[in-house]
């Protein structure tokens, strides 16, 4: 009860719950730990302990529910109906309920316990033992075990809230973002400054187009849309800051590892595979003439502010500054030279090879014109 507490991993703290167990003569062979999460993408976590060998960690997707496997599951069944399940399989008219006891006795499991695990919330989460000892778990053994059942699953909510708030802001404000929020970093006016490559897109006559379309068509146009661009962003080290309607805003910082170099290469090599991605999506019928889905990216690079900004306690975590100024009028001269990337001469700085001058240009709110850089003509004509 007292000494797992503090393993620094989830699946550590499962290993020494049961090595500690084991030590008071608990003879566990297989441990299953399963924890309902809140993540858009992760019904849950499971951590499989076996003796001798360390925890394997399964995040579980949400399409997993759908199954008949893991409807079936005895451990399901312990977490949907909230009661304890025990059975004796070494005993020759042990009921064989569920596909996994089948399993487990052909592996000489001869005993199977099934506790839910009460979190403060209501919701009910689960934990499964099992061991080999001929004759299975005398009844100190389980008293043993259902002893430590409320610190485990107090421990297992306090774990599972801290990854919650994780994942939520993971979700809705990126990675590190996310980060510095739990680290503390909450007070409105909290900011630093960040070299960092830029990133703003739009999708191509969606505005226009919006207003014909179905709103579960446009959902899913858009889902689709950001597919083809959010993954390469975080793939090249980048963060997506925000969504505005069809507009994407990342930042690929600089890290002590990394040059400027290298950060923009891989923010316009992310930029070439998004074009690529996007050219090939479906577009619901009629959609901006009938002419397929076009993008329009703008990059930059440059000294940012970044971090809380909003009024009373309504706060956002963003950058500002007048490189994403910049940034933002680059995205609109993209839409109006019909191309699908452009980029400024200090990004063009540090990427060379493929992106060629398209020359000066004045842009609202700088008083010098703009050396513009693009690539090569296979996308002229982009809407």
């Amino acid at each position: 009860m007292d000494g797992a507490r503090s393993a620094p991993e989830s699946g550590q703290f499962v290993a020494e719950l049961c090595n500690r167990l084991l030590a008071c003569g608990i003879p566990l062979w297989r441990v299953a730990v399963f924890v309902r999460t809140l993540h858009p993408n992760v019904l849950g976590r499971r951590f499989l302990w076996l003796a001798g060998a360390d925890v394997e960690t399964l995040a579980a997707p949400f399409d997993i529910a759908e199954t008949a496997e893991f409807r079936n599951d005895a451990l399901t069944h312990v977490c949907r109906t909230g009661c304890t399940l025990r059975r004796r399989l070494a005993d020759a008219d042990c009921p064989i309920d569920f596909p996994l006891l089948a399993d487990l006795r052909t592996e000489q499991v001869s005993d199977y316990l099934g506790t839910p695990l009460f979190f403060t919330n209501g919701s009910i989460h689960g934990a499964t033992w099992t061991t080999r000892r001929p004759g299975g778990f005398s009844a100190a053994q389980i008293a043993g075990l259902q002893a430590v059942l409320a610190s485990l699953a107090r421990v297992a909510e306090v774990r599972a809230l801290r990854r919650e708030a994780a994942n939520l802001l993971d979700a809705y404000v990126g990675h590190g973002a996310g980060e510095r929020i739990l680290n503390g970093q909450i007070r409105r006016g909290d900011t630093e400054e960040v070299h960092a490559a830029i990133w703003l897109s739009d999708m191509r006559g969606f505005t226009a187009s919006a207003d014909r379309l179905p709103l579960r068509e446009l959902i899913d146009l858009l889902n689709r849309y950001f597919d083809c661009q959010v993954p390469l962003i975080l793939d090249a080290g980048g963060e997506v800051l925000k969504f505005m309607g069809d507009g994407l805003l990342a930042i690929f910082p600089f890290a002590a590892k990394d040059g400027a170099d290298s950060v923009c290469r891989r923010a316009f090599s992310a930029a070439l595979a998004a074009r690529e991605r996007i050219s090939r999506m479906t577009a619901p019928p009629g959609y901006a003439g009938g002419d397929g889905v076009h993008f329009g990216v703008a990059l930059h690079v440059g000294q940012i502010l970044y971090g809380n900004i909003g009024g009373g306690n309504r706060l956002d975590f963003t950058c500002i500054g007048p490189a994403v100024n910049l940034a933002a009028r680059l995205e609109k001269l993209a839409a109006r030279l019909r191309r699908a990337i452009i980029a400024s001469s200090d990004f063009a700085l540090h990427c060379p090879d493929g992106l060629l001058p398209l020359g000066e240009f004045e842009l609202a709110g700088f008083s010098a014109a703009q050396t513009i850089f693009g690539v090569e003509e296979s996308d002229a004509g982009n809407p």
